[in-house]
């Protein structure tokens, strides 16, 4: 049986697949990007997320989202615009659900400070440690290490790398050397991603109370559906307003993101993945929907994400970050066994950011009293 029988020809197939790294008997029952999903799922890098930031650091407060759950929102978004699209939901599922495995704790502020701690060793980027936590870090097989996922899933999961990063990967960095697109089941997973943090962090940072109506009124998109939900429902208030309001504004760029891509893929008459990579990019938001996006977003990086309160808590994790690297670097005995490096500063550093990333927020805190507090063991 062809599960993927129902694609596009221009979508990614299992059996046009660049394959694995190392080979491995197909699976009986499922398809290839199937297992790729099942086995993000099932590695602990993914459980992690769950007490990794999202904006909010996860003590803060039960309900707000984390790495995981954010994750969880790329993939449904992702899937549900993949099926309008006769494209590969398991792929697109497969690609969401791992694109922040590499993620530090504390969110966006936990990678800047590891970067700069890293910038005599090469650097630090997520996106370069999601791919090698799938390709190296994961320790769940006897005949190889890390996940072994397909190409292509390896692929998107890859969204930004620098030209120096793309010829160290080989085949894997070519297309930003070459100038070339990824899948469009990647392309895909990036959008959602946009749409997925640009939503939630609207629910949370009114939730917490960072963000106030008032404020996101001067953001049209924003206004214009909170005004057709009070026209629907007179007299609504609270989080059923609040609901209504960013469930319309997921459901209008979803809809224009459909639409959008439609008309591009078929201008561009692909007929074959390859077309896809030799075509610019083709998975986009109109004009008109893209501007209003990108307003969103920058206010919530006014507004929310360098809101004073914010910037206390991202303060704390940039130091704790940069505390936990200087003692390791330091006194590489103070890390677990399998982190110690004999062979210099530069192998060492690299296991350091590696046990740093994949710290939660919570085990970082610990780690940090435990170094530095007399009290604490």
């Amino acid at each position: 049986m062809d599960l993927e029988a129902h694609l596009a020809p221009y979508a990614a197939h299992s059996a046009a697949s660049r394959g694995r790294r190392f080979s491995e008997p197909s699976p009986a029952s499922r398809s290839e990007f199937q297992r790729d999903r099942d086995r993000i799922i099932h590695s602990t890098a993914f459980r992690r997320l769950e007490y990794k930031t999202q904006v909010f650091v996860n003590h803060e407060g039960d309900l707000f989202r984390t790495r995981l759950t954010h994750s969880i929102e790329v993939a449904q978004i992702a899937r549900s615009i993949a099926r309008n699209l006769h494209l590969n939901e398991d792929l697109v599922e497969a690609i969401s659900l791992a694109h922040d495995l590499g993620h530090t704790p504390f969110g966006h502020a936990g990678q800047e400070a590891l970067n700069t701690c890293m910038k005599d060793y090469g650097g630090f980027e997520h996106n370069l440690q999601s791919l090698r936590v799938v390709d190296e870090l994961e320790e769940y097989y006897g005949a190889f290490d890390g996940l072994n996922l397909m190409f292509e899933t390896r692929e998107g999961i890859l969204k930004h790398c620098s030209l120096a990063n793309a010829r160290k990967l080989g085949d894997i960095g070519r297309r930003f050397i070459e100038k070339k697109q990824p899948t469009l089941e990647a392309q895909l997973a990036n959008l959602a991603d946009e749409i997925a943090y640009n939503n939630h962090d609207i629910d949370d940072g009114l939730r917490s109370g960072l963000l106030t109506s008032m404020q996101l009124d001067e953001v049209d998109f924003y206004a214009r559906h909170r005004r057709e939900v009070e026209a629907a429902y007179p007299g609504i208030g609270g989080r059923r307003a609040i609901h209504e309001t960013i469930r319309r504004m997921i459901n209008a760029l979803v809809i224009d993101l459909i639409q959008a891509s439609q008309a591009r893929i078929q201008s561009a008459q692909l007929k074959t993945p390859d077309d896809v990579r030799n075509a610019p990019a083709l998975i986009t938001f109109s004009d008109e929907m893209g501007r209003e996006a990108l307003l969103l977003k920058r206010f919530l990086r006014e507004n929310l994400y360098h809101h004073y309160q914010v910037n206390r808590m991202t303060s704390k994790a940039r130091r704790i970050i940069r505390e936990l690297f200087e003692a390791f670097m330091q006194e590489p005995r103070l890390l677990p066994p399998d982190y110690q490096m004999t062979t210099g500063a530069q192998a060492q550093a690299r296991k350091v950011a590696d046990y740093i990333a994949g710290m939660t927020d919570r085990y970082a805190m610990r780690e940090h009293r435990r170094l530095f507090l007399v009290d604490e063991i």
